[in-house]
């Protein structure tokens, strides 16, 4: 008995490039426009292929052609019959195909996700709430290194600079997108970059306010740590939008580059003598913010006696090498 049945062309990544419905059967496949389905490939013969249907079901014939196909990984050579399962995938010359009958289960109507079909007002004000946010920060950062009376017109750099590069940066993702899946995901992508940077802004902000208060000096390695991991997880969220296949070979290459760098940083770090956190805090928060017990000076004092044999040590090394002024008599 003859079934309903589509054919799907596939394209590098398995998605669907185009769908032609199997009009009758016995169906010839190739590159002659006497074909029931004529395909766009040099290595496809003029009659490479022919389905039908018989009592075992479907079968795929391979004809004359010097490229033969694929069902899966087994390689089918030119006169070769197989039963054609639904929802295989196989190929003839470059070309992958899969079939789908009215024997194979629909999958359920997925939700439209762009965002011109989002739900709720919330998250159309996603996007400008966001902006809005990084806007106050990037100002309160500005104001607090600028001079008093410094006049609001030497903000403007400082808040029109960062929101051109994000501006750019979503783009140029939203150019690839548009690229590989036909949509310009501006929008998308400009909701990842500044949802990821004003989370770093807030813990560049908030760890060294709270290791003050606390005397928590070790969590200031959490700081040096946050920017590179920050900047990994961006690219990969930029990225599992564009090639959503390749989310779990996007994590590996990205964590492997993570690695090496975290390597070099830690090598650099260590020549400058501390490991990850700045040596001291260059700004203090003010007092009021303090939380923890004040320590007595005498515990000051005993907590860098150690250090006098390693300054004694480097001032003799110091002394030891000859002055630029003796070298040059």
């Amino acid at each position: 008995m003859d079934q309903a049945a589509v054919i799907e062309v596939l394209d590098r990544d398995g998605q669907v490039r185009s769908v032609h419905k199997v009009q009758a059967w016995p169906l010839r496949i190739g590159r002659s426009p006497a074909c029931g389905l004529v395909l766009d490939d040099a290595h496809v013969a003029g009659e490479h292929a022919e389905l039908s249907w018989d009592e075992a079901g479907l079968q795929l014939r391979l004809l004359e052609s010097l490229n033969g196909g694929w069902l899966g990984r087994q390689r089918l050579l030119p006169g070769e019959s197989r039963e054609l399962p639904d929802d295989t995938v196989w190929q003839l010359g470059n070309t992958r195909l899969r079939l789908r009958s009215t024997r194979t289960a629909l999958a359920p109507e997925k939700p439209l996700a762009h965002p011109e079909f989002a739900r709720g007002r919330l998250r159309h004000l996603l996007v400008p709430g966001l902006a809005l946010l990084w806007a106050l920060l990037l100002w309160l950062d500005q104001w607090l290194g600028s001079d008093p009376g410094t006049p609001w017109i030497q903000y403007a750099p400082a808040l029109l600079a960062p929101f051109a590069l994000v501006l750019a940066w979503s783009g140029l993702w939203a150019l690839v997108s548009m690229l590989f899946h036909r949509w310009f995901a501006f929008l998308p992508h400009l909701r990842r970059v500044l949802l990821v940077l004003v989370g770093l802004h807030l813990l560049g902000m908030g760890l060294p306010v709270i290791a003050y208060a606390f005397s928590w000096p070790r969590l200031m390695v959490v700081e040096a740590l946050v920017f590179p991991l920050g900047l990994a997880a961006l690219l990969w969220w930029h990225a599992a939008l564009v090639w959503p296949r390749a989310r779990r070979m996007l994590a590996v290459g990205l964590a492997s580059l993570l690695v090496v760098s975290m390597g070099l940083m830690v090598g650099k770090r260590w020549e400058q003598q501390h490991w990850f956190g700045p040596a001291y805090l260059s700004v203090l928060p003010p007092p009021v913010m303090r939380l923890a017990s004040p320590k007595p000076v005498d515990a000051l004092v005993e907590s860098l006696a150690p250090l006098e044999a390693q300054l004694k040590r480097q001032a003799s090394r110091d002394n030891d090498l000859p002055s630029q002024d003796g070298m040059e008599e």
